[in-house]
């Protein structure tokens, strides 16, 4: 049986209570598990709305998230939020590694690396993103930069890479409209496979997903791609038809 795709939306610092009870209430009259069969739903939110989702999502199939996490259990870290901390609000995913939070907080590729392993440590699944910038791509430096960020996170896993999602999201084409052509986004998605299935076997069955301006347009055609296993979805997950229309794009 072909394994579904995963459609996780990332709301980044967005979002009121009022505003993400709509947002919630039109996603789930979608009736997902009938109307988009193919596809297991996530959304990864602020922290401070992380009880108000999962009370929210709570008896659906749709699971919900966190944007980051701490790569310390606990201690004296003051405005950091842990892993335990992020599992006992109910979220199933973690996504670590953002370019955002790359670029904007200096995050290197081994701090990815181990706030991963505090994620794993805690039962959640850690989505690591992967990715290049503009100068790196035209540069022909895309393998290898996103090898590299790849590299921390295996070399730190060892065999529980099996136990992660990747989603590749090309820096240059994030919020910006413009998105990797579906053959682009497979070459990068099939030279990942390479790496992860050179690291341990059963990492060929991690879920690889793309991120950078995925719309209902062109949601099809770039999940219709051998090793593309879905998308990480930023502004279409702001609006719930867009949402579940990318959803449902999943075949």
């Amino acid at each position: 049986m072909a394994m579904k795709k995963l459609v996780v939306g990332n709301w980044k610092m967005h979002g009121s209570r009022a505003s993400n009870a709509e947002l919630i209430k039109g996603v789930l009259a979608a009736d997902l598990p009938k109307s988009a069969p193919h596809a297991d739903v996530a959304v990864c939110v602020p922290f401070v709305y992380l009880s108000d989702v999962a009370e929210m999502l709570r008896h659906t199939t749709v699971a919900c998230g966190a944007q980051d996490v701490s790569s310390r259990a606990q201690g004296a870290y003051t405005g950091e939020v842990s892993a335990s901390m992020i599992r006992e609000f109910g979220a199933r995913y973690v996504i670590v590694g953002h370019s955002e939070r790359r670029s904007y907080h200096a995050e290197s590729s081994q701090l990815v690396a181990d706030k991963a392993k505090a994620a794993l440590a805690e039962g959640l699944t850690p989505i690591v993103c992967v990715g290049e910038t503009l100068a790196e791509r035209e540069a022909n430096q895309t393998e290898f930069v996103v090898a590299e960020q790849l590299k921390a996170v295996i070399d730190t896993l060892g065999a529980q890479i099996a136990e992660v999602v990747v989603a590749y999201e090309p820096v240059w084409a994030i919020g910006t409209g413009k998105t990797a052509t579906p053959e682009q986004a497979q070459a990068v998605h099939a030279f990942l496979r390479v790496q992860l299935v050179a690291a341990h076997p059963d990492a060929a069955r991690v879920p690889l997903l793309y991120g950078g301006s995925v719309k209902p347009d062109n949601a099809r055609e770039l999940f219709s791609q051998p090793d593309i296993d879905g998308g990480l979805i930023g502004g279409a997950s702001l609006k719930a038809a867009d949402f579940v229309a990318i959803a449902q794009a999943a075949v």
